[in-house]
This record gives structure tokens, sequence and C-alpha cells, in this order.
């Protein structure tokens, strides 16, 4: 007898954002969007120990290593905000990965915008019939220090 294994949509997505994001059950995650609190618990009993909902971040101090952001049913300009804030937990060359819903060409490409103005670069994606992902890194700039 065949055994098969039940996945609903929310597994594959968690799963796609984790192999997207090559992120280390030992790095320090943080979980925003829709359903950030049941995102990060499913990566806790998955056993990526340092998982945070943004509900319960703390201070901004430059701590993540690993962004993983559910922002399906919402728009685009909510998640510029976000993002603003967001990038304020990440350390330098933190990933950052964003579930959206299904989107067309010209939304990819403003969602790409969004990330690149906000210093990531784009690496990866991933389309799915629920939906569409895309890993980003931040991008690392030194500052440049000018004589007096």
């Amino acid at each position: 007898m065949n055994h098969f294994a039940v996945t609903n949509r929310s597994d594959c997505m968690i799963e796609a954002m984790i192999a997207l994001a090559r992120c280390s059950k030992l790095q320090r995650i943080i979980v925003a969007g829709s359903n950030n609190a049941e995102l990060m618990f499913e990566l806790e009993r998955r056993g990526y120990v340092h998982a945070a909902a943004t509900a319960n971040r703390g201070r901004s101090t430059k701590q993540y290593d690993v962004a993983l952001v559910d922002w399906r049913r919402r728009t685009l300009r909510a998640l510029e905000m976000t993002l603003d804030w967001l990038v304020d937990f990440l350390s330098p060359g933190a990933v950052l990965v964003v579930w959206t819903d299904p989107q067309k060409t010209a939304a990819r490409e403003n969602l790409f915008s969004i990330l690149e103005e906000r210093g990531f670069v784009i690496e990866d994606g991933a389309v799915q019939d629920d939906g569409y992902a895309v890993s980003a890194r931040q991008h690392q700039v030194k500052p440049i220090h000018r004589a007096a």
C-alpha cells in the first residue's frame, strides 16, 4: 500500500521560504506578515529554535540573520512601510524572503524595486500556484570616509 505525505499549502509555503533563505536551524529568524505567530511556531516545531515573530521582537539591534515575510492579501505599499522598520532588525548581509500572492510581471518588478530601494539584492524566486516568493540579501555597503 502506498502512503502519501499529507501537506497543505502552508507547509509548501514554509518549505519554499526556508529553501530560498538557505537558513540553518541555529540562525536568528524574524517572521513578519499575515500569520507571523503561526509561522514562528511552525519554524520552532521544525527545529528553528531562534525564530521570533514581530509581535515579540524587542528592540531593533540588527540581530536577525533571516527575515521571512508572509505578505499575502496585502498591498505592496504596506510592505514598503513594514520593510522600512524591519531592516533595522537585520544584521548586515541578512537574507529576506517575501511571500506574496501570485503576481503579474509588472507587480513583481515593483516588488523588486521596493527591495532594491531598501538595499537588497535579489537572489532567487519561486512561483507556486498559490503565491510567489523572492529572496534577497541585504547589500553590505561600506561607508566612504572623506578627508576634511
